[in-house]
């Protein structure tokens, strides 16, 4: 369970996980060996499962966002498991749910233009056997956030 301490230092490094642990506990109202030993725990507990750097996509030359509804007959492990190591070795591919309802799977993909989707799409399909595959371009980014809430810990 976690309590008004824990949520508040989640909160902070969901913004910077850069800050240092004192600069973390001088706003979370801690001294700096108690918030250390909070973050520790909150790192066992998996709370905290990795500190990493967003980067730009538009500076890196992937502003391009693609998502790809998949469906397929294909329902066994086997197909599951053919599919899920394609998917994993193609690096555009950033994000791969399994999904409830008309659509089996949805990636999101990641690329600089069109013709760079295309190749992607083109080894996917060449790799593996899908019944129907469906791409959508965003024409633009709303929100985006890494952000999780927190109301509900």
């Amino acid at each position: 369970m976690l309590d008004k301490f824990d949520k508040h230092i989640l909160e902070i490094l969901q913004n910077d996980a850069t800050l240092a642990i004192q600069e973390i506990a001088d706003r979370v109202g801690l001294s700096s060996t108690p918030c250390w030993r909070r973050i520790q725990r909150l790192e066992q507990e998996g709370y905290i499962e990795k500190r990493v750097a967003l980067l730009s996509s538009e500076k890196l030359n992937v502003g391009v966002t693609v998502f790809v509804a998949i469906k397929t007959n294909q329902h066994n492990k086997q197909w599951y498991s053919q599919f899920s190591a394609v998917v994993e070795a193609i690096p555009q591919i950033v994000e791969f749910y399994r999904m409830s309802g008309d659509t089996d799977y949805l990636l999101r993909v990641v690329v600089p233009d069109i013709k760079s989707f295309d190749r992607v799409y083109q080894r996917l399909i060449s790799e593996i056997e899908l019944t129907d595959v469906s791409s959508s371009f965003a024409m633009e980014q709303i929100k985006f956030t890494t952000r999780l809430p927190l109301d509900y810990a």
